[in-house]
């Protein structure tokens, strides 16, 4: 039992790991204020490459997704490193607009689709499904942690040798930390049982026979409206989250005064990564449906108000409670759809649902940059990111899981697990 828990563990950390190389993108706003500032880029420009970067980190998810899904996590992972080192090279290489959205954009790009679609799902599996919100968020979380520390050594790389070299030392470190971190990611074996939580209490309606859970194959999903109404709600989040990561240090330093460029970038870092964590054990405890509708009425408060928000303090504080809820968001998504469509198929399935951070990704920032050049402030961004926040808000209201068998968390459906394959928590794999 140990070993296994140790196991467990091993690959839970792995993967955070993994997610701290990969959450490279988060520090982007350093390297666009270097952009503007060194080579006389627009807001626009700057912006081309990062959402390029999102649109294709979430596209490339269904296709990681179905890879991990049929040949497990490491190759993927492996293949993740390879894309990282390559993408950051090309970029730093040649240096041009076009290079960087080729670069960073689309190759590195693919190396975050590929790499963040396999990690996740092999770590839930090692657990039982009582803890898949907080296992969920411990992984991730490492993606939206790895400004932290990326953020200012970008800015010291950049600072004494310049963005050529930068992107060299980030694209070989990654290469590096990526490939080793996935010798240890795995899935359980066929017919591992999760173990049962000491303190977990099984809430099966009295006097009815536990069924199978449903297995939705990613065809199935998509018949749902269930899928759809979480296509919109991650859509909605990632527009108004993303919208303000890329230019975290343009909006610090015009809005408040904030010279150093990547101090936003590591509040923000710190309490998305904080949010993930927080909100997997809210999830466990509430449900996903509540935990979306409060998350995003934090959002449209401080959308709302963001305007006003023109003290170092209070800027620092808004951008505290956005990363927060926003990184919350990409723990109870993951979670939510292992909820509603299993565990089999996972990694195909999640891939099609994050299709929607790709779209938000694209066009918030593309709406911030946009913007930003026509009138000068963010004001109106804000405004549009606190709308779109409500009607997520609203979406949280009716959504249900899709299937009466399928509903496993109270919060949700009123009552607890009704699965004997949920409370057993057995790994069957992928074999089609």
């Amino acid at each position: 039992m140990n070993a296994t828990k140790n196991r467990g563990l091993i690959v839970l950390f792995a993967g955070l790991g993994v997610n701290l190389m990969l959450g490279t993108l988060y520090a982007w706003g350093v390297i666009s204020k270097a952009l503007i500032t060194q080579y006389g880029w627009t807001a626009t420009q700057t912006q081309l490459p990062y959402m390029t970067a999102c649109a294709v980190f979430a596209f490339s998810m269904m296709p990681g997704g179905k890879l991990q899904d049929r040949l497990g996590p490491r190759p993927i992972i492996m293949a993740s490193a390879i894309l990282a080192g390559i993408g950051f090279i090309f970029a730093g290489y040649f240096l041009t607009l076009l290079s960087l959205t080729i670069g960073f954009g689309i190759i590195f790009g693919m190396a975050m689709g590929t790499g963040y679609a396999a990690p996740t799902p092999a770590a839930i599996k090692w657990f039982h499904p009582s803890k898949r919100g907080i296992v969920s968020g411990v992984v991730v979380s490492g993606f939206g942690l790895a400004p932290v520390y990326v953020a200012p050594l970008t800015t010291y790389l950049l600072d004494n040798f310049g963005i050529s070299i930068t992107f060299y030392a980030l694209g070989i470190g990654f290469f590096i930390g990526i490939m080793l971190l996935a010798q240890f990611i795995k899935n359980p074996p066929e017919g591992y049982c999760a173990p049962v939580p000491a303190n977990y209490v099984s809430k099966d309606v009295p006097g009815k026979k536990p069924v199978a859970a449903k297995e939705y194959h990613w065809r199935e999903m998509i018949k749902t409206k269930q899928f759809f109404m979480l296509w919109t709600m991650l859509c909605f989040g990632t527009f108004a989250g993303l919208l303000v990561i890329g230019q975290l240090s343009n909006i610090g330093l015009e809005q408040a005064g904030i010279q150093a460029a990547f101090t936003l970038t590591i509040i923000y870092a710190i309490f998305n990564a904080f949010g993930r964590i927080s909100w997997g054990v809210i999830m466990d405890k509430i449900g996903g449906k509540r935990s979306l509708l409060f998350m995003f009425m934090i959002q449209v408060v401080f959308f709302a108000a963001k305007p006003l928000f023109t003290t170092p303090l209070t800027l620092m504080i808004s951008i505290a409670a956005i990363g927060f809820t926003f990184g919350g968001m990409l723990t109870v998504f993951p979670a939510m759809t292992g909820n509603y469509y299993g565990m089999k198929n996972f990694g195909m399935n999640y891939g099609m649902v994050i299709t929607a951070w790709g779209i938000g990704g694209v066009l918030g920032p593309l709406l911030g940059g946009i913007v930003r050049d026509v009138t000068g402030v963010y004001t109106y961004s804000y405004m549009a990111s606190a709308a779109i926040s409500f009607m997520g808000a609203m979406i949280s209201l009716k959504i249900s899981a899709p299937d009466e068998k399928h509903k496993v968390h109270p919060a949700d459906i009123g009552q607890g697990y009704t699965s004997k394959a949920n409370d057993d928590a057995c790994y069957v794999s992928n074999n089609e």
